[in-house]
């Protein structure tokens, strides 16, 4: 009985509030008892167990999400999927602009500084590896963590169930992809014990400088969110409306960012995105199907995590990917986003998806996925503040736009 109110306790206090304790304590311990190295277990631990469950939570969300798509939904909702769709890939490719420009490396076990992955270095190349790597058999491809090979069975299998399937075979594959990722979040409940040993391994390894390296890529992926957020966004809704879009962002950025921001979790967050669309007179017929539909494939947030993280390994294992097939990797970045888990941190379980382009080894991406947890504190929180008041602003702009050609219509009959 005793045992049953602990976990309660501990699975009502906020995560982001374990994560952080967890990396203060193995940042003390790193400094003060370097030789404790059996600490270092606890994220070794985590980290396979991430790697195991990644390869099957991604073939699993991307044949649902197919299998359950739906067609034949009108104006508004095709404009508010491209906007969706269109600024998801706007922000991986500001992404791309961005660590180009700032290029930053990580610390990963088992990588030199500099050491080439032999990986590919151009579009020709990684069209090459797509190619023949797509056809593998199934089950090895779940096996050996071959992501390309993953994506393109469970596309063809979403694909096959559209078409063929009933409605109480595409519920039980939507059960099936639902109960993967509450194996994800229990995962995930461990990873303040991850974090803690992952943090101490690194310190006592590198010092307190590992810090300055996780503060490089936090200040990354935070600038291009901001940007995404802040300039390319409304900058779209003013093309498309012909107006100032800044009064309905910061609306939303105030009413549904900030919740998210501390809930971390846009299916969470759609209670809230509901009311703000009725207190903003949108059409409860086209919100009510939308904003549910943003908060699995409007990922702004995550499309600069998978992309701006997949650069950082690729530039640390000595992958010089060239412009052009990092543009490519913006293209993947997307379509992963959107079949991104709603759990906290489930974009970063993607990126060994996308580094499996690049040809680097999955042991090697899933440290960065570590890395990642480390800094989800911050990052996880702005990602989702920046998916979830999106889903709001984009609603609200096709509508707008869907009305104003209704005003023109009418003024030229």
């Amino acid at each position: 009985m005793k045992a049953s109110r602990i976990l309660k306790k501990w699975t009502e206090t906020s995560l982001v509030l374990r994560i952080l304790c967890g990396l203060l304590i193995g940042a003390a311990l790193g400094l003060l008892c370097p030789k404790w190295t059996g600490i270092g277990i606890l994220g070794q631990v985590f980290v396979s167990g991430l790697r195991a469950i990644a390869p099957i939570l991604v073939a699993v969300l991307v044949t649902a999400s197919i299998a359950r798509a739906k067609g034949g939904l009108g104006p508004r909702f095709r404009t508010v999927i491209i906007l969706y769709l269109a600024t998801t890939l706007l922000a991986a490719v500001l992404a791309v602009a961005a660590s180009f420009l700032f290029p930053v490396t990580l610390k990963l076990e088992g990588v030199a500084g500099g050491e080439s992955a032999g990986g590919p270095t151009s579009l020709a190349d990684v069209f090459t590896k797509l190619l023949t790597g797509m056809v593998m058999n199934p089950v090895a491809a779940l096996a050996e963590a071959n992501y390309i090979a993953i994506l393109f069975w469970a596309i063809l299998l979403g694909v096959a169930l559209r078409l063929l399937a009933g409605g109480a075979t595409i519920r039980m594959v939507s059960d099936f992809a639902g109960a993967v990722s509450r194996v994800v979040e229990w995962i995930i409940q461990f990873a303040p014990f991850g974090i803690l040993g992952l943090v101490f391994t690194s310190v006592s390894g590198n010092g307190l400088d590992i810090f300055v390296d996780y503060g490089k890529l936090l200040a990354l992926l935070v600038g291009c969110m901001l940007v995404t957020g802040l300039v390319t966004n409304p900058l779209v809704a003013a093309l498309l409306l012909r107006r100032n879009p800044y009064p309905l962002l910061w609306r939303c950025l105030r009413t549904s960012g900030l919740s998210a921001f501390f809930t971390r979790s846009s299916a969470a967050n759609i209670p809230i995105n509901m009311e703000l669309c009725r207190d903003l007179g949108l059409e409860e017929d086209f919100y009510s199907v939308s904003i549910p539909l943003g908060s699995t494939i409007n990922m702004n947030g995550a499309a600069v995590t998978i992309t701006v993280l997949t650069l950082a390994v690729a530039r640390t294992v000595g992958v010089e990917a060239s412009f052009a097939s990092a543009i490519f990797l913006s293209v993947i970045a997307t379509l992963g986003a959107c079949g991104s888990s709603g759990v906290a941190g489930g974009s970063l379980l993607l990126v060994p998806m996308a580094c499996s382009f690049f040809g680097i080894p999955g042991d090697i991406a899933m440290q960065a996925v570590a890395v990642g947890f480390i800094i989800g504190v911050v990052q996880d929180s702005m990602e989702t503040a920046l998916n979830s008041s999106s889903d709001v602003f984009f609603t609200a702009t096709a509508e707008y736009y869907d009305r104003q050609k209704k005003r023109r219509l009418f003024g030229n009959g």
